[in-house]
């Protein structure tokens, strides 16, 4: 595992596309997703402990925005052949399992991560009504082990933002957390690891 930070793609960027399969079934593309209010992409896996230590936040965050409008997706770019916890099926368990009401998708090509400059599992990238983006970061500053409470503090307050017509504060702290697993040759040049977690 190595401890790996958002590569904080600029800000008004334009939401790359993307077509993937639901882990469940299904295809599910940027054109599915986008229209609302804001779009939240979400680069995740099951494995990863930096993960499983805000998934239940993640869930309670989705719910709460998705309910006022928000597009939710959640994109898995792991290499599933290395990591079989992170294959379509192990994460089609763990969507039943959460309660996620998001589509789940697999990348598994890895093509739609390099797309987005995602580095790390979670890597949180929100987009406006434009699908513009003006919110790539933490969720907020609990870590594993760190033993500050998971609150969402940092992205409720740029979905709040959004939500209220405003633009959220471009002070924007770095998610950080397991490395994407990229496929051999796949590594992307903008992966710039921060040491070993």
């Amino acid at each position: 595992m190595v401890r790996t930070a958002s590569t904080m793609l600029p800000l008004g960027t334009a939401a790359p596309d993307f077509k993937l399969p639901e882990c469940g079934g299904g295809e599910v593309s940027l054109a599915d997703v986008s229209g609302g209010k804001a779009l939240l992409v979400i680069f995740m896996c099951n494995h990863c402990p930096y993960v499983k230590h805000v998934a239940d936040h993640i869930k309670l965050l989705a719910d709460e925005y998705m309910a006022k409008g928000v597009s939710v997706v959640a994109i898995s770019s792991n290499d599933a052949d290395k990591y079989p916890d992170d294959n379509p099926e192990a994460m089609q368990k763990e969507k039943s399992e959460r309660g996620y009401a998001f589509p789940y998708l697999f990348d598994g090509d890895q093509s739609v991560a390099q797309a987005y400059h995602a580095a790390c599992t979670p890597d949180f990238f929100l987009f406006d009504d434009q699908a513009k983006l003006v919110y790539r970061g933490q969720l907020d500053s609990s870590r594993p082990k760190n033993d500050q409470p998971v609150t969402g503090k940092d992205l409720r307050a740029a979905l709040d933002a959004v939500l209220a017509g405003e633009k959220p504060s471009e002070n924007q702290t770095p998610s950080l957390g397991c490395n994407i697993k990229w496929k051999e040759g796949n590594e992307p040049q903008y992966f710039n690891p921060q040491g070993t977690a």
